[in-house]
């Protein structure tokens, strides 16, 4: 019974059914969605941590292989995140009791200077589905930002994304007083003309070319 609900819950995320009101997937229609079902698995005893593990970081996996894949693109991923957001809704409680621990804490935000955002939220979404507490900052972010917002969570990973050639020289100043206040802070940048070369030429640690990569890359700080 129990991996039953799991399974459901798990389909609900790839698919994106929030919850039994929503219209979409049509074939779902008037079906229980995240919500109701991560209510069913917590009302029948499974534990906040087999839903997490079991239900939603696979499901989430699975969305952010086939947009790698080019097989669903954003607008189907911001749905399977809505749906990832209603079933967290019914966690977050036992996130804030410590009973269901956090792989780690994630700083995200897109750099000084660039507005844009839609890159960053949906790799803020697809890290949170994965297991991390990500602190997001939104966009127009300084380095003092960066760092004033570190100095609260020390033990942090940082994201700092840029979709503007403009902006992404930023980036390098950035990571440098990162390191000066803290040298074993790791850095990930990300975004439209980052490359896996300028990252490594500013000091980054790692570099996500999408979402599942730097999903991928925060696996091996935990493995």
């Amino acid at each position: 019974m129990n991996n039953e609900i799991l399974n459901q819950l798990k389909s609900c995320i790839v698919a994106g059914k929030i919850n039994a009101a929503t219209p979409f997937p049509p074939e779902m229609k008037g079906m229980p969605g995240a919500d109701e079902l991560t209510k069913e698995a917590l009302d029948t005893g499974i534990s906040p941590s087999d839903i997490m593990n079991e239900a939603l970081v696979p499901g989430m996996d699975i969305v952010g292989q086939r947009f790698t894949e080019n097989k669903i693109f954003v607008p189907q991923m911001l749905i399977s995140a809505r749906a990832m957001n209603a079933s967290m809704a019914h966690l977050k409680p036992y996130f804030v009791s410590g009973e269901v621990k956090r792989k780690g804490t994630f700083i995200l935000g897109t750099i000084l200077g660039d507005l844009h955002d839609i890159g960053k939220n949906l790799c803020g979404m697809m890290i949170e589905g994965a297991g991390w507490e990500v602190i997001d900052l939104g966009v127009d972010v300084s380095s003092e930002k960066f760092i004033d917002t570190l100095q609260k969570y020390p033990d942090a990973v940082i994201g700092i994304s840029a979709l503007l050639t403009t902006t992404m020289s930023n980036m390098g100043p950035a990571i440098q007083k990162i390191k000066e206040i803290s040298p074993q802070t790791k850095v990930i940048v990300g975004g439209a003309p980052v490359s896996a070369e300028y990252a490594s030429s500013i000091g980054a640690d790692g570099f996500g070319r999408d979402p599942q990569e730097s999903v991928k890359w925060l696996e091996t700080l935990v493995a």
